[in-house]
């Protein structure tokens, strides 16, 4: 038995396959924050809203690494647009539930249509049910360990942004997790 490897990206080079596929993406979420009129943090928000029915502000602070009064603030601008709603909680009344409006879901199902459908013609059919499932599962490792690092840097102070005149970054941000 070889130990050879097939040809394909090596570890640097599948590096730079990857960071390239980053910058796609970020390029991507941009034009979609620009065309909804949001920022990255609220369109990473509104994200989070589509990929659960509904889930509360604490939780949204810990994925975000937010506090829970930027958070707030981010939920009114959200609110304000039309794209998420607050209710109370259905068994606990100290808490609210926010869930993304069936027109917010409306409106970026008819914006990334054309990308999910292309997608499905141009490029899943190059694939084996095999491959793809070695794909998703690199992906979702590779996620996990994204996930420990972004953690690992919350911990760490953020440096001091240098004195412009301008807005000033502000101080330290409230990390702590659901209590």
């Amino acid at each position: 038995m070889s130990s050879e490897r097939e040809p394909g990206p090596s570890g640097p080079d599948l590096g730079r396959v990857v960071q390239s596929y980053q910058a796609a993406v970020d390029d991507f979420d941009r034009e979609l924050a620009r065309l909804l009129g949001v920022n990255e943090t609220d369109l990473r928000c509104l994200e989070i809203l589509l990929d659960v029915e509904e889930t509360t502000p604490r939780a949204l602070s810990a994925k975000l690494g937010l506090s829970t009064g930027s958070v707030t603030a981010m939920l009114d601008r959200l609110e304000k647009l039309g794209y998420l709603a607050r209710s109370p909680h259905p068994t606990d009344r100290r808490k609210t539930v926010v869930r993304a409006t069936p027109d917010f879901t409306k409106r970026v199902y008819d914006l990334m249509g054309p990308f999910l459908a292309d997608t499905a013609e141009r490029l899943l059919p190059h694939y084996t049910p095999e491959q793809l499932a070695l794909v998703a599962d690199y992906l979702t490792r590779t996620r996990d360990i994204q996930q420990e690092h972004t953690e690992r840097l919350r911990q760490l102070p953020a440096a001091r942004a240098p004195r412009s005149g301008g807005r000033q970054s502000p101080g330290s941000r409230n990390r702590a997790g659901p209590q």
